[in-house]
């Protein structure tokens, strides 16, 4: 691993206003938390005791669980913001259609390690990476060293390749994923920070017989499932009806967006045991339909969040949960019955950065390890320092968290407690380097796409606007 890390046997976090999002744990204004080995061995009142362990002070600051993101095309950090004024259609012309079939391996590798930095540095401690961009086996051996380098804690969602994203297409999953297993995961699901996910398309982008052929590969390889549903047009074809009346549906799979589905999809969704994946900013920027947030939640369904494509929005967790409860009152507000904000508000501060972390850690199957800062689990803490104009003086952490949250709050990071961020800055000093080598692959990849028909009006700036693909 090329990035350096501080790893002490046991660390002293004193004195931080908790905001655990353990039920039992609570909010503390001032907390020790005591970590041994990576896990969280004890939480109590802040105290002088003299304890032999390295401190870290933080008085002043606000300690979160580290964030889940439970959906992002990390590959995409090569080519973030190149799509901020294009729609969904646009985005698969242009995307899917277009520049993925370009990548190389090597592209894969430092796109996925650029993008996870990123999520480190924002506080995002576990991603998974919705990984479907892997044409080759080479592309998906580059994603997972691109991971495994960042020190984040992953989870690799294999997707398959630009061939089978040429939607719709009954193209099978590629049997590569059997491959990956057996080489990077010894056989079965986890290798120290990584665990392997399956990225399927599910019946809204393939057919029949495809779509039941791939669960039953991740279902056979005993992976969790994470795929699309309900997103702009091609939602509306009923893809959980489909999949519920095949016998598909379980507590395995995560759906992702989930806007255009009918209310019986999301009571399948909640009966079901599924869990669902919000991504806010991109479903309202790019034509997903209104975030599904509240009808989730109306169907007994608490999501979680996620950026998804950072090729058209921003990488941290402090945005998408602004937009979502931004949105979700701006829907409740809209009511006749809830004229003049009557009723209240439904959707809490608390709420969104549950979302952002446990439900975040259960849509991934790691809740027994992270999502919540309890005693047995990883120590994946991130602490935001409140001694900033925006924050002082601190009356609300959690709303603080919520409405003046942002990367630049986040002064220390720990993964399994692994210090990755110490004030204000990731520990690794090879952070030039990452930059020069991403840029230097961008622009290789702008120079080969001029080169191809498909792609010759690629460009960077915002002046390309691909031609949208329709979804019937």
């Amino acid at each position: 691993m090329s990035g350096t890390t501080v790893s002490p046997d046991r660390i002293l976090i004193r004195g931080a206003h908790l905001i655990s999002v353990d039920p039992l744990v609570g909010e503390v204004p001032s907390a020790d938390i005591l970590i041994e080995d990576g896990k969280i061995a004890r939480i109590s009142p802040c105290s002088d005791d003299a304890i032999d362990a390295e401190v870290i002070d933080a008085a002043g600051k606000i300690a979160i669980p580290g964030f889940v993101d439970t959906h992002r095309h990390t590959w995409q950090s090569l080519v973030r913001h190149i799509a901020t004024d294009w729609t969904l259609g646009q985005y698969f012309t242009g995307i899917h259609f277009g520049l993925s079939a370009l990548y190389r391996p090597e592209d894969t590798e430092i796109a996925n390690l650029l993008g996870a930095l990123e999520a480190v540095n924002a506080g995002v401690t576990t991603l998974l990476d919705w990984s479907h961009n892997l044409e080759t086996p080479a592309h998906a051996d580059g994603a997972i060293a691109g991971l495994r380098d960042s020190g984040i804690r992953g989870v690799f969602g294999h997707g398959g390749g630009a061939t089978m994203w040429a939607v719709p297409n009954a193209v099978p999953h590629s049997l590569d994923v059997e491959r990956i297993q057996r080489e990077h995961f010894g056989g079965g699901t986890t290798n120290g920070l990584l665990t392997l996910a399956f990225a399927a398309r599910g019946p809204q982008f393939t057919p029949g017989q495809t779509a039941s052929d791939d669960i039953l590969l991740a279902r056979r390889l005993g992976l969790r499932i994470t795929m699309h549903v309900g997103d702009g047009e091609w939602g509306r074809s009923r893809p959980v009806e489909v999949l519920h009346a095949n016998g598909l549906t379980g507590d395995d799979i995560t759906y992702v967006h989930c806007n255009t589905l009918s209310g019986e999809e999301l009571m399948i969704i909640a009966d079901t045991g599924g869990t669902a994946s919000v991504a806010a900013d991109v479903e309202s920027q790019m034509g997903h339909g209104w975030p599904a947030t509240g009808r989730l939640l109306e169907a007994g369904i608490r999501p979680s969040l996620s950026i998804d494509v950072c090729s058209s929005t921003s990488g941290d967790m402090f945005g998408a949960m602004k937009t979502t409860i931004s949105l979700q009152r701006a829907l409740d507000n809209s009511r006749t019955e809830n004229a003049d904000g009557r009723a209240g508000v439904a959707l809490e501060c608390a709420d969104v950065i549950e979302f952002a972390t446990l439900r975040g850690a259960i849509a991934t199957g790691l809740a027994h390890e992270v999502g919540s800062i309890s005693v047995g689990k990883a120590a994946d803490i991130v602490l935001l320092d409140t001694h900033r104009l925006e924050t002082t003086p601190l009356n609300n952490a959690v709303g603080a968290v919520v409405y003046s949250g942002h990367v630049g709050l986040v002064d220390t990071v720990l993964i399994d407690g692994r210090i990755v961020k110490l004030d204000g800055r990731l520990t690794r000093p090879d952070l030039e380097t990452v930059l020069a080598r991403a840029t230097r692959a961008r622009d290789e990849l702008f120079e080969r796409a001029q080169r191809q028909e498909a792609t010759a009006s690629a460009r960077l700036g915002g002046a390309w606007k691909p031609a949208a693909v329709s979804a019937s």
